[in-house]
């Protein structure tokens, strides 16, 4: 790819991501499930801890802004294809000099920014009306875990937004993912609470490896060491998850140029 063409799909990336923004806003749905349910969860986690909310408050805040990142990635980074089917707009996207994959990232990538703000919300709800003290033990780690955090989520969701456009079955569980990949990724609390058979599940879940850094460099009970090897296991999900994308939305755009069945589903 020469720097022209580099230049021209940042460019492509940047309006996606600024018009997504904009389209979010008005949103209902997306509201809900990036700022009320967010922290809706982290309200009942500190009124659930009571006396030990104080020393647990930033694990309850990193994990209830994970939810909301989660939740933004599968209900809504998912059916960022679905939606330009919906109104009509697919064939047109896929018809474009532009590649489809481009325009999409920036889509996810918008939703996914945009659910940061939980995160942040629910900072200063626990600190102002809680009246909690909350201090990250490592911002230097917790910025770059946040920001391969994001990197990761977004290639997921590179993944199942095709797979949710192609396969509608498959869809159908998507209210069925939500509060597994909760419970499994120890957003809330650690997974070593859970039964032992579930661990070897937690471990393939690139939001586990997310969860782990981000509580592990906010409270500073894990060693920065030990949090460069969760990042680099997030770095490798995120990359095998690019690669299986670029599959997907090759067969995606297979059933949109030569079957032309993908609008009919």
């Amino acid at each position: 790819m020469n720097l022209d063409r580099l230049r021209a799909n940042i460019r492509v990336v940047g309006y996606a991501f600024v018009m997504t923004l904009k389209q979010n806003v008005i949103d209902g749905f997306i509201i809900f499930t990036i700022l009320i349910q967010p922290l809706i969860i982290a309200l009942l986690a500190l009124w659930m801890m009571d006396d030990q909310a104080a020393s647990h408050a930033i694990f309850i805040v990193v994990g209830s802004g994970l939810t909301g990142l989660w939740s933004s990635l599968l209900f809504i980074s998912g059916n960022s294809i679905n939606v330009e089917r919906w109104i009509g707009t697919l064939e047109f996207m896929v018809a474009m000099p532009t590649s489809i994959t481009t325009i999409i990232f920036g889509k996810n990538l918008a939703h996914v920014s945009q659910s940061l703000i939980s995160m942040l919300l629910s900072y200063f709800l626990a600190s102002i009306i809680f009246d909690l003290p909350l201090t990250i033990a490592r911002p230097g780690l917790f910025l770059l875990s946040l920001l391969l955090t994001i990197v990761a989520f977004v290639s997921f969701g590179l993944i199942i937004a095709p797979i949710f456009v192609m396969n509608p079955g498959v869809q159908g569980w998507q209210n069925a993912m939500e509060f597994p990949v909760y419970i499994l990724s120890g957003f809330l609390f650690p997974i070593a609470l859970l039964p032992g058979w579930t661990t070897p599940v937690s471990y393939v879940l690139a939001p586990y490896w997310a969860a782990k850094a981000l509580h592990g460099a906010s409270s500073g009970e894990s060693s920065p060491d030990s949090i460069l090897i969760d990042l680099g296991i997030l770095i490798m999900f995120s990359t095998v998850y690019i690669l299986i994308s670029r599959r997907l939305f090759k067969a995606m755009l297979h059933k949109t140029r030569v079957d032309a069945t993908l609008g009919l589903q």
